[in-house]
């Protein structure tokens, strides 16, 4: 299901009103539930979809919320993207959105939260690219006295309304939701170099630097030689995200249709091995993080000529064609992959693309 039958789908058949409530069976509920399925082969990056209708009862404002792991799963806290829906179902907005319930804790329900949250979102613009949310500097109107509605209104960063009546086309949906996304990594970045000191009668916000940590690699791996290598890594639990395997099955998918017979299974720790008229394509699949493809660039590079080494030209002798596969594009690193004889492929929100050995070898097009 494309993205814009969705939302229109939903706004027809939702009812705040229905006698079942948010029982499994009542349509909308039902859509809502399944939106992971629905939207997650046309997400970018690692955005996570889910889909909310409202706990115990019917929400006034169901909304379908995007989360990228690596800042928020819990759309109490932190920073995610949503399409919400207003109480009249007339427009939905998709909107950069603040995490608005965990503030309730200190902040109560009503004026002062809604307050902190605007005054946030205006900090947060202000630190943002400019250029990234020109057009972008809507007010959300959820036509809802609710208190949750009212603070998403205040917390919404950046926002666009769609009229459901006259939804733009698919292209320009998926356009504006993988825009948002690039922007939603901006203000995770500057997000967390906000310090936060407030005064007794009110709210402060503060923009302060802070020291960015990085992830470990394969921890004490330390082959002796290319047998030992083999007889290990395989052994290693490699963490592999939601979105990095449905971007492997996204493309096998698509490289099938050019004839190329992919394989993922039992070519572990390789991500994916494609074999056509007797040529083997090596394939490693990264996720592009917060907006930067510099780190997953790096890894694919030493991945590709590491398993290319130890796994088939100490194995059998044989030298595979290199394939790094992206979540999004990666810019000036396609000519630097491509002098190092290694072909990129990435996706974009209306199929592949990828660069001239990529296209020259029928892996996309």
């Amino acid at each position: 299901m494309e993205i814009r039958s969705l939302l229109v789908e939903v706004a027809s058949t939702y009812d705040a009103n229905h006698p079942d409530k948010t029982s499994i069976g009542v349509p909308a509920q039902d859509l809502l539930r399944a939106v992971r399925d629905h939207l997650g082969p046309l997400l970018p990056g690692e955005l996570e979809a889910e889909g909310y209708g409202g706990s115990g009862g019917p929400s006034s404002t169901p909304w379908i919320g995007f989360f990228d792991p690596s800042i928020t799963r819990d759309p109490k806290v932190g920073l995610y993207l949503a399409y919400i829906f207003a109480a009249d179902l007339k427009t939905v907005t998709l909107t950069l959105q603040q995490g608005v319930t965990a503030l309730a804790y200190q902040l109560g329900r009503g004026k002062r939260r809604r307050e902190y949250l605007a005054d946030r979102a205006r900090k947060l613009q202000s630190l943002l690219p400019q250029e990234s949310i020109a057009g972008w500097d809507v007010r959300p109107s959820f036509k809802s006295s609710v208190d949750r509605a009212l603070a998403y209104e205040a917390g919404s960063v950046a926002a666009r309304v769609y009229d459901i009546e006259a939804m733009p086309h698919e292209d320009a949906l998926r356009e504006d939701l993988w825009h948002l996304a690039d922007v939603l990594q901006d203000a995770a970045l500057v997000e967390r170099g906000l310090s936060e000191q407030r005064s007794p009668d009110g709210g402060h916000v503060e923009f302060v630097p802070k020291k960015r940590t990085q992830p470990q690699g394969l921890e004490r791996f330390r082959p002796r030689d290319a047998s030992d290598y083999v007889a290990h890594l395989p052994a290693r639990t490699l963490r592999k995200t939601r979105r990095h395997e449905q971007l492997i099955e996204a493309f096998g998918g698509e490289v099938q249709r050019h004839g190329f017979v992919p394989a993922n299974e039992g070519v572990h720790p390789r991500d994916l091995v494609l074999r056509k008229d007797g040529i083997a394509w090596l394939v490693e699949a990264k996720t592009v993080a917060l907006g930067n493809p510099t780190k997953a660039v790096r890894e694919a590079v030493g991945q590709l000529y590491e398993y290319s080494y130890f796994l088939h030209e100490q194995v059998d002798g044989t030298q595979p064609s290199l394939l790094a596969l992206f979540t999004e594009e990666i810019g000036a690193y396609v000519e630097y992959l491509e002098q190092r004889g290694i072909a990129s492929v990435w996706r974009t929100p209306t199929g592949w693309a990828g660069s001239p050995s990529a296209l020259a070898a029928g892996l996309i097009g």
